[in-house]
């Protein structure tokens, strides 16, 4: 994925913060043992190239340049970023105090009854591995996820939901584990979905859609990212 797919969705007239709408594909920055072995392009990068004032701003600006927050790699969607590092401390803050508000929108495999839930189920590490699981007591944490049904449909003769979803904490794969350890696995998703699942779209099917957040006390703002055409298509080609 090229950084230059990466698109601005606002720039904060006072040069506090920027939200963009990262694509799939695209990592947001290396981890902290790659980082001397990477040569993959990231967000981060892109932020380096676009606003040289974020270069300073964060707990690590030189591979997490403004970086608050962060989108597993193959979701694309909504992030805000860091101008300056008062406003980074500003946005860590409400992030730790739960007073920002993501919604995602996920194609799963199944049809999901009702008009939808919470799962709140905590979420452990798998040991030896790198995957999260519902079953694991490892390192678990609390996870609370809520999701509601927007459209069902079929394709190819098997069954897929259409989700809004609203994460209430934020863990590692949270959406993704929530809703495989429900049977509807997000489409897509090689790790919690296995290879059938992963075959059915070229892409991972989770967008970041909406983060909403006072972006000075007392005007909250919502920002949007519109889903790509390869997720858009999947639901409405259908067969």
């Amino acid at each position: 994925m090229d950084v230059r797919d990466v698109a601005l969705v606002h720039r904060d007239q006072a040069r506090r913060f920027v939200v963009i709408n990262k694509p799939a594909g695209l990592l947001v920055h290396v981890a902290p043992h790659m980082k001397e072995q990477s040569t993959q392009p990231t967000l981060a990068d892109w932020v380096k190239k676009h606003f040289p004032s974020a270069t300073t701003v964060g707990d690590d600006p030189a591979y997490r340049p403004g970086i608050v927050h962060r989108l597993d790699k193959d979701t694309s969607g909504v992030m805000v970023i860091a101008l300056t590092q008062d406003y980074f401390e500003y946005l860590k803050k409400l992030f730790a105090d739960h007073a920002i508000t993501k919604t995602y929108l996920a194609i799963v495999r199944g049809k999901v009854p009702g008009a939808g839930g919470i799962i709140n189920k905590p979420i452990g590490i798998t040991s030896g591995t790198t995957k999260r699981s519902t079953r694991s007591s490892k390192m678990a944490k609390e996870a609370v996820t809520e999701y509601e049904i927007i459209e069902q449909f079929e394709r190819h003769h098997q069954w897929f939901s259409l989700l809004r979803v609203r994460p209430q904490t934020g863990r590692t794969h949270q959406i993704r584990v929530h809703l495989a350890s429900r049977g509807w696995p997000v489409v897509g998703d090689p790790l919690y979905g296995g290879k059938q699942n992963y075959r059915l779209a070229s892409r991972l099917m989770l967008h970041a859609r909406t983060i909403a957040f006072d972006v000075v006390p007392g005007k909250r703002m919502e920002f949007t990212a519109d889903p790509p055409p390869p997720f858009v298509d999947f639901y409405q080609k259908t067969e």
